[in-house]
């Protein structure tokens, strides 16, 4: 029987694939200078290279859930339809949504007793995210029911492997990610942080290089490391934050090391970007740890 498929926003899913897999997506907030914007509006191409600007100008943007009503609706609304939910949500390790939408499917739950509702705290982020929920949504569409899909990620999770690195390291200062210190002396000296998502969700630096393409270059060695095989097989994710040249090279590097011909590439959001800054360059694939 099919199910309905829930994430968030933050899994930066492009327009075409969340049509395409039939995904329902939950809105998360930002506000600039005190103004409220929801980071994914359905049919709505959103200019995030203005956001991305904005960024740069130096306008205060804060963050926040979404909107619980809103949520609750639309959830509600596909169990009145008579479908079954799986929400696979952002990682608990870096928002409190999940912890927010858990007590709502709790609640309706209890209300729908016939119907079946279950979440997994992912622990991933960005594209991270998203290439769980793609995964989850080819099984579906290929058959296999929702405990099934919930197992599998469940099983899964913590073998899809987020490396990030940034271009300006006062970002990651402001959302208390380094020190003061740290970002003054790394913006310097021409320093960039590869980091990655751990098993508990966090966002962690594990490594210094000097200069952007080496930065770049490090999420490739990366992946080499540890990526599942047959790589070529696999499909890749890639987010950023307004730096698609940046993106297209690490595409291309992909492609000629390990031969991948599926890589797909969008933005990083606002909810996300609004802590990592322009610059921001993430690679997302499936590997044996993460």
């Amino acid at each position: 029987m099919a199910f309905a498929i829930v994430t968030d926003s933050s899994s930066n899913l492009t327009e075409e694939l969340i049509d395409e897999l039939d995904l329902h997506i939950l809105p998360l907030t930002f506000m600039v200078d005190g103004q409220e914007f929801q980071s994914y509006l359905k049919g709505e191409k959103t200019d995030l290279s203005q956001f991305y600007t904005m960024m740069r100008e130096g306008k205060v943007i804060t963050t926040s859930l979404p909107n619980l009503k809103a949520s609750r609706e639309l959830i509600e609304g596909l169990l009145k339809e008579g479908q079954d939910v799986l929400y696979l949500g952002f990682s608990s390790g870096l928002s409190g949504t999940y912890q927010a939408i858990e007590l709502i499917l709790a609640e309706l739950a209890d209300q729908y007793p016939d119907r079946t509702v279950m979440g997994v705290d992912t622990l991933a982020a960005s594209m991270g995210e998203g290439l769980l929920v793609y995964y989850a949504a080819r099984k579906r569409n290929e058959g296999a029911s929702i405990q099934e899909v919930r197992d599998w990620v469940e099983e899964h999770k913590l073998h899809l492997a987020h490396w990030f690195t940034v271009d300006d390291l006062m970002f990651l200062f402001r959302g208390g990610r380094v020190s003061r210190t740290s970002a003054w002396a790394g913006t310097l000296l021409n320093i960039k942080p590869v980091m990655h998502v751990d098993d508990e969700g966090h966002l962690i630096p594990l490594e210094k290089v000097r200069g952007r393409k080496k930065s770049l270059k490090a999420l490739v060695d990366h992946m080499e490391q540890t990526a599942n095989t047959p790589v070529a097989e696999q499909t890749v994710f890639i987010s950023h934050g307004d730096c698609l040249e940046d993106a297209q090279y690490v595409a291309d590097l992909v492609r000629e090391r390990f031969g991948v011909t599926d890589i797909v590439i969008n933005y990083v959001d606002p909810v996300i970007g609004a802590h990592s800054g322009p610059g921001t360059m993430a690679l997302f694939f499936l590997a044996s740890e993460r």
